[in-house]
């Protein structure tokens, strides 16, 4: 089974230089299905896909080891996986569903190695009023405190 440091050290290695553009996810199943994914903040072109798969190619050996490759870019309504998504995002509105409780959407307002700031609405109770009020609220997570974060995509 070819080894998915190998294949990351290659997509590493390819992407050095590219100013922007970063390493999402690798993964390789059993039956060597080798998924790449790359991102970067404008959108990531068709013709990076294809030289960053023939550079690849070029390394691995078919006649040792039979594969499948697919390189991409990481797709728009999927989760966030890195933290680069994450800052790439910031001032954006993004869905969060945490771990415990319901989803929340919002404007990303920070990220960092440890977490994120959600800014969001809540329905508050205010002293003197009979029903509760949406208001503001800045929540932080704890990124292991989160399922998934996705982007929002309007279309307004």
């Amino acid at each position: 089974m070819i080894e998915t440091k190998v294949v990351t050290d290659l997509a590493e290695r390819w992407l050095e230089g590219k100013e922007k553009y970063f390493l999402v996810d690798v993964s390789v199943s059993r039956d060597n299905r080798i998924v790449v994914e790359i991102d970067h903040p404008d959108g990531v072109w068709i013709d990076d896909c294809v030289e960053l798969s023939r550079f690849i190619e070029g390394a691995l050996d078919r006649d040792v080891e039979d594969y499948e490759l697919e390189v991409g870019s990481a797709g728009i309504g999927q989760p966030f996986k890195v933290l680069q998504q994450y800052l790439n995002h910031i001032g954006q509105e993004v869905e969060v569903l945490p771990r415990t409780g319901a989803k929340l959407k919002g404007t990303l307002l920070s990220a960092d190695n440890d977490g994120i700031v959600l800014k969001t609405k809540v329905k508050q109770t205010v002293e003197g009023r009979k029903r509760p009020v949406m208001a503001d609220v800045e929540i932080p997570f704890r990124y292991e405190e989160i399922n998934y974060t996705k982007h929002i995509i309007s279309l307004k």
